[in-house]
């Protein structure tokens, strides 16, 4: 696989790997073709299971490499990895407070973001790809990075952090088109919906890769940026989502370490 994978661009690379993540959404979205209904204990595990997956990619595949190139490149790594990781979380706050967007299982009067007359389904999709901006991002950075002939970044690494990304957008494209198609919508166009919520991902990790390729100074604060955004992610929505039910804490929380498990292998394995 890496040899392939090796024999393109580092922006082609990204895109190949971006459609794959676009693809595993529409995947999930697809569900919607066999049943009305997932038991909430599941959805909420792999909701949980996507949280473990993001927070390791976060470190393995994007933190702990801009610290070791913010050395490498003779910057103050603990500053760099600082300023990078707040800027990513601030970027996302700032998404968060002005994009509209509805939360899985809320009712459209709470929605966040702007005031707008969208409808639900809108809303629903757009919580979603608010998910996959950052993660779009990471993968190109990635991508990108490993272009850059550092120690600290590899293909291998680029690679395991799209296939866990993957990994976890399963959950979310069937978190939007299942309760889309229990509310009446029909199964094609709940798949629709539910499946445009990844195509953000590409964009992202166009941009992202051809940022760091024509401004490889940023590096480092760029991984770390990518890491604090989907950090940003996880605790204020995926993990919150997921423990809605007191009667399943303990399984998803298991599911979240089995997620988080599942990344560190295909990072230290690949990487």
């Amino acid at each position: 696989m890496i040899e392939f994978i090796q024999q393109y661009s580092p922006i082609t690379q990204a895109l190949l790997a971006t459609l794959f993540t676009w693809g595993v959404t529409a995947a999930g979205a697809s569900l919607v073709f066999f049943t009305k209904r997932v038991k909430p204990k599941f959805m909420d595990a792999m909701l949980g299971f996507a949280a473990g997956v993001m927070i390791a990619a976060s470190f393995w595949s994007l933190l702990a490499p801009g610290i070791e190139m913010a050395e490498q490149t003779g910057q103050v790594p603990w500053l760099t990895a600082v300023i990078g990781f707040m800027g990513g979380g601030l970027f996302m706050r700032l998404t968060d407070q002005f994009l509209p967007h509805l939360h899985l299982g809320l009712d459209k009067s709470q929605s966040e973001g702007i005031e707008t007359s969208w409808q639900r389904s809108t809303l629903l999709v757009l919580a979603i790809t608010l998910h996959n901006i950052p993660e779009g991002l990471a993968v190109g950075v990635a991508f990108g990075a490993a272009a850059a002939d550092l120690s600290s970044a590899t293909i291998g690494g680029a690679i395991a952090l799209a296939i866990g990304i993957g990994l976890q957008n399963f959950p979310e494209g069937a978190a939007v088109s299942l309760p889309l198609r229990r509310e009446g919508m029909g199964q094609t166009k709940s798949f629709l919906m539910g499946q445009a919520s990844g195509a953000v991902e590409p964009i992202a990790g166009l941009i992202g890769a051809a940022f760091v390729l024509h401004m490889q100074s940023v590096l480092p604060y760029a991984l770390c940026f990518a890491a604090g955004a989907m950090i940003f992610v996880v605790v204020e929505e995926l993990i919150p989502e997921s423990q809605r039910r007191e009667e399943n804490i303990d399984f998803v929380t298991m599911a979240t370490l089995t997620g988080f498990s599942v990344m560190m292998i295909l990072d230290v394995a690949l990487g």
